[in-house]
């Protein structure tokens, strides 16, 4: 693990950092962040990779040989994808995902590794997305108060940007309010416990606000795991009890609220409780035309980025098959499956087995931290999402060890 040293600053700093570029699209749902001259993502790109780098340059790394096997399936998926281009039917949507892929996915991925293996870097990490989720839920809290904005976006604004606008919103709202579960669970003192109890809370009621299912249903895991992870290495069985009891509580408050008249001002809860949520969704309907598709375009698949055309949607980069494992089957065949499982498979893999013997506040930021991502793969977003590979990098980096490096010193010659 990290050396405390001079560097823990500056590696925390690249941390929040790159914590801010990961939840950009979260915080464009802010309207004052439209006052920018610059688009968001750009700007915090331009800041924080520059000192990824320097970072990077500045510690010694070790990787443990888990990790090996998902990093090679990595490198040859970006390789299978490229090639799937070549039988590819499409033009807009290739054009316009392959190159986040390739260009993007490797820089993410790397951010994360870095960062999770930093333990000062991944402390500035965990800091600025509590502190980033805190403003967006009272933003936009507070704009639909005053009636500035609206579920779903305003009146004739571009409804695909504005729903997942607010989906990205959600999770970086629920990974805010888990965070704030581990300061609880992690608290000393009475005082300490009630201020993160009541953080957590009011955090875990501005989630249900977006409208997100996803990023509900990822916050429930996360505030059950993280927090019992803590507690129960610190064989704390009392809390351990009391935090499950209270959670069930939650649930059912919520389930009852679902049902009156709070649902209308939650669209989460109103559609999470609703019957037949996922054919609502239309996720039934995509995920059965994907895996017809697979199954006539066996066994290379239909190349990168053409499900929307085969479907019938034409180039519409928005009708993804809403699921990681299916679009990797339908668009990259049974060998871009293959690789997609032992990539993103061999993680968790790998997560699960470096995260027995890891320490507990370490694992239990980064579960948290990749949780709502995992969830949202399975019913949402496509492979050329940045968020995707950076929480990929996240989870292999608790394979990872950084330490400053030491000081080379000049011998005169004698």
């Amino acid at each position: 693990m990290t050396q405390q040293g001079q560097g823990d600053g500056f590696a925390w700093m690249v941390g929040a950092n790159i914590a801010l570029l990961h939840l950009a699209g979260a915080l464009k749902s802010m309207p004052v962040i439209g006052l920018l001259p610059i688009d968001l993502t750009i700007l915090l790109a331009m800041i924080a990779l520059p000192l990824l780098v320097l970072l990077a340059a500045l510690r010694r790394w070790l990787l443990a040989p888990a990790l090996g096997l998902p990093l090679a399936a990595i490198g040859t998926l970006w390789l299978w994808l490229v090639l799937t281009g070549c039988w590819s039917a499409s033009g807009a949507v290739l054009n316009a995902k392959l190159p986040e892929i390739i260009l993007l996915g490797p820089v993410m991925l790397f951010a994360g590794m870095v960062v999770a293996g930093d333990d000062a870097a991944l402390r500035g990490f965990a800091a600025a997305t509590l502190g980033a989720g805190g403003v967006i839920a009272l933003s936009l809290a507070a704009n639909l108060a005053e009636g500035r904005v609206a579920l779903g976006g305003l009146p004739g604004a571009e409804a695909e940007k504005w729903r997942v606008a607010y989906q990205v919103t959600g999770l970086a709202i629920a990974m805010a309010a888990s965070l704030a579960a581990l300061h609880w669970a992690e608290a000393r003192g009475a005082l300490r416990r009630f201020f993160w109890l009541g953080t957590t809370l009011a955090l875990a009621l501005g989630a249900a606000l977006p409208g997100g299912r996803a990023a509900l249903m990822a916050l429930g895991l996360c505030l059950l795991l993280g927090p019992l992870l803590i507690l129960i290495r610190q064989q704390s069985w009392i809390r351990a009890g009391v935090w499950v009891f209270g959670l069930l509580l939650l649930v059912g408050a919520a389930a009852l609220l679902a049902q009156g008249q709070a649902s209308a001002h939650s669209r989460a809860l109103e559609t999470l409780f609703q019957a037949e949520t996922l054919e609502s969704s239309g996720r039934l309907a995509l995920w059965g035309e994907a895996l017809a598709l697979a199954g006539q375009a066996m066994p290379f698949g239909l190349g990168m980025g053409g499900f929307s055309l085969a479907a019938g949607f034409g180039e519409w980069r928005g009708r993804h098959p809403h699921n990681l494992a299916l679009e990797a089957l339908v668009e990259t065949g049974l060998p871009g499956f293959a690789l997609w499982l032992l990539a993103f498979g061999g993680a968790a893999w790998a997560f699960w087995r470096l995260g027995r013997s890891a320490p507990a506040w370490r694992v239990a930021r980064l579960l948290v931290l990749c949780l709502p991502i995992a969830v949202t793969l399975q019913v949402s977003t496509d492979l050329g999402n940045r968020m995707a590979w950076l929480a990929l990098g996240l989870a292999l980096g608790l394979g990872v060890s950084a330490a400053p490096e030491e000081r080379k010193h000049v011998r005169a010659l004698g």
